[in-house]
């Protein structure tokens, strides 16, 4: 059987964490959504995306396609339920295409509307990462059910004798992770300390929370859950309720709060965001199908940020901010709450940001950890940096 990971119009809704990945790429809780899907499946998958990202994420169909919503996170009910699928048969809910099954080779023929009309309505409770806001939403109940995936069955290593800990049994350290003299309280969540991580002193953990492989907390990071930190990124000063997806960097102090970081930013020393409004309302953020500022529901929403986007030192970020992809933000004040993706400035006005000259540092920066920027993500960069120029007139 070949699992599929369709994009839907959420994909869009996404933006501008999405530009440069499929949806089911994007990380909340431990694990990406693929990688949930691949563990409760047992299979591996390949995405259904947009035609500009398939050089980079080809789709692999075959005699047998079960086709999986990207945005839909997996749990005992709704996998049962697709498990279950027959050759063509289809699963919805609310007019929203779950998942289908059959048996065209042919991936890019398949058309969720066809299957909306044909699918059995979906009676349970589910979750969707259908709006940016959604990963940090739903990211404690997202750590807590990859905790139990990763760690079921498995012996946690061992603390330093240094470590003060609250509920040890919800902690759980994977071999090569090291660090000592710091605080874990895992009474409220539990706990993920990835593969060759660290901790250094003084740092304050209470869960939910996740470090991913590779990843750094520099000495006196604050970390209030549900968070994580993806794998490669070093992190210090305040977070709280925030996921930074990979190779990221928050390396010293300053609050970043209920917000989504892409992979390759940089925040400068001192970076703050606003999560909340003074006068305490619903915050609206920039949508891109739209093309205004939608309601998120929440009170609490804080900086949304594409990949390889940069800030200087003492940035300030307003509540509900959106910054698309390789942007470079420096200079005093707030800059505007929607910043275009190849902008280049701050709170006195944006000018494009040159490709040539963001290539140059994306280079330095991927190089670093021994990474290239391939030719499908230049080519990608590039039809973001053509896309989003309807967005500087």
């Amino acid at each position: 059987m070949a699992l599929i990971l369709f994009d839907d119009h959420s994909w869009d809704n996404l933006l501008p964490l999405t530009f440069t990945r499929p949806a089911s790429a994007l990380r909340i809780g431990i694990l990406t959504i693929a990688e949930k899907w691949e563990h409760d499946l047992q299979v591996e998958s390949t995405p259904l995306t947009k035609k500009y990202l398939q050089g980079k994420f080809p789709c692999r169909a075959g005699e047998d396609n079960l086709y999986v919503n990207a945005t839909l996170l997996p749990d005992s009910g709704i996998v049962d339920q697709i498990k279950a699928l027959q050759e063509n048969q289809a699963l919805v809910k609310k007019n929203v295409l779950l998942a289908a099954r059959n048996s065209e080779d042919k991936a890019v023929s398949f058309s969720p509307d066809r299957w909306i009309k044909e699918g059995k309505e979906y009676a349970g409770e589910l979750s969707q990462v259908d709006y940016p806001w959604q990963i940090f939403r739903l990211n404690g109940q997202e750590i807590k059910a990859d905790f139990l995936r990763i760690t079921r069955g498995r012996a946690s290593g061992k603390l330093s004798d240094t470590v003060r800990v609250d509920r040890p049994e919800n902690v759980f350290v994977e071999p090569g992770f090291s660090g000592g003299y710091f605080t874990l309280n895992a009474s409220r969540g539990p706990i993920y300390l990835g593969a060759q991580s660290e901790v250094m002193e003084e740092s304050v953990i209470r869960g939910p929370f996740a470090l991913g492989e590779g990843a750094v907390m520099k000495m006196g990071t604050r970390i209030y859950g549900p968070t994580t930190i993806g794998p490669f990124c070093k992190v210090g000063g305040e977070i709280n309720n925030s996921v930074l997806q990979a190779n990221s960097n928050k390396a010293h102090d300053g609050f970043l709060g209920n917000s989504v970081i892409g992979e390759w930013c940089n925040l400068g020393a001192d970076t703050n965001n606003s999560n909340l409004k003074n006068n305490y309302a619903e915050v609206k953020v920039w949508n891109y199908p739209s093309g205004s500022y939608i309601k998120t529901g929440n009170q609490f929403c804080g900086l949304i940020m594409g990949d390889h986007s940069k800030c200087g030192i003492n940035t300030m970020f307003n509540t509900g901010t959106v910054v698309g992809v390789s942007a470079n933000i420096f200079g005093s004040g707030f800059p505007s709450t929607f910043i275009p993706s190849f902008s280049w400035g701050g709170a006195d006005g944006f000018t494009d940001y040159k490709m040539e000259k963001m290539l140059e540092t994306a280079n330095k920066v991927m190089g670093r950890r021994e990474i290239e920027l391939s030719q499908d993500d230049k080519a990608i960069l590039d039809h973001i940096s053509q896309f989003s120029k309807i967005y500087k007139r």
